[in-house]
């Protein structure tokens, strides 16, 4: 993994065998990040992706083996309890064209990943909404 910072912006290169969130986390910490969004392309071989059903609770796993293109990852960054909260979204096309996609749960490079994080001044926090989702929902302070 290498990256560059410019004005407010991050500029990513993971390599093979990197993982997305572990490594966003990393620099998410390194660099104090506690609030932006995130972008990028690339390749993969491995993939769990997800789909949360709000009725039952509950999220859906599947995982991805091979070669993959990254056509699409989006998210943002905040903050849970004072530790980095990456929530991340990815699409990838499959050797037949296919397209999957989900809530990302893990995604190993398979060639590079091309991926931009860029920062917001100020912090967003997050919360359980117990009541009705079950999902960690942003947090708005002050």
């Amino acid at each position: 993994m290498e990256y560059r910072k410019f004005a407010d912006t991050y500029v990513i290169r993971l390599d093979k065998g990197e993982e997305i969130i572990s490594s966003l986390q990393a620099i998410c910490e390194k660099e104090n990040i506690r609030l932006g969004s995130v972008e990028g392309i690339g390749a993969a071989d491995h993939a769990v992706i997800g789909l949360y059903d709000v009725g039952n609770r509950q999220y859906h796993k599947k995982e991805l083996n091979g070669p993959m293109e990254i056509s699409s990852l989006l998210g943002t960054v905040t903050r849970k309890d004072g530790a980095v909260y990456l929530h991340l979204h990815i699409n990838l096309c499959n050797t037949e064209m296919q397209i999957l996609g989900g809530h990302l749960n893990e995604c190993r490079i398979g060639a590079t990943g091309e991926i931009i994080v860029r920062t917001i001044p100020g912090q967003v926090g997050r919360l359980l909404d117990d009541k009705v989702t079950g999902l960690n929902l942003f947090q708005f302070e002050g």
